[in-house]
């Protein structure tokens, strides 16, 4: 749900240091918000405080939320903290690989190109739908 982001209310929160706000409110706005940020029925964060300060740095007015009804502190706490242990990086080898495959997509070699080509000349001529 859209919730106005003048609305929400931020606490005290353990994580002090935000990082690169820029970077995180650039994938906002090329991609949109893919996570919601969590609230309470009091719209007290819970968590997504940097994808609320990227918001707030885009402009937004409202933000996606989803509504946790947690019984008390210690489930928030518990909420805020797990939400930042349990996500996982990629690997180095892996974020390599990402990027070469970015890159073959973006600029596919002569052949790639021909092939692509052949493709959709066929899919055009026989009304073949991807």
């Amino acid at each position: 749900m859209q919730v106005p982001i003048e609305d929400i209310k931020v606490k005290k929160r353990i994580r002090k240091e935000m990082g690169d706000i820029a970077s995180l409110a650039d994938s906002m706005k090329r991609f949109g918000q893919i996570s919601p940020i969590v609230i309470n029925k009091n719209n007290i964060l819970i968590a997504g405080e940097r994808r609320l300060r990227a918001a707030q740095t885009l402009g937004w007015r409202t933000i996606n939320a989803v509504i946790a009804d947690l019984p008390g502190k210690l489930a928030k706490l518990e909420w805020e903290v797990e939400e930042n242990l349990q996500r996982r990086d990629f690997a180095p080898g892996e974020l390599v690989e990402a990027r070469k495959q970015i890159q073959r997509m973006r600029n596919p070699g002569f052949f790639r190109r021909i092939f692509s080509a052949i493709i959709r000349f066929f899919k055009m001529l026989f009304r073949i739908e991807d």
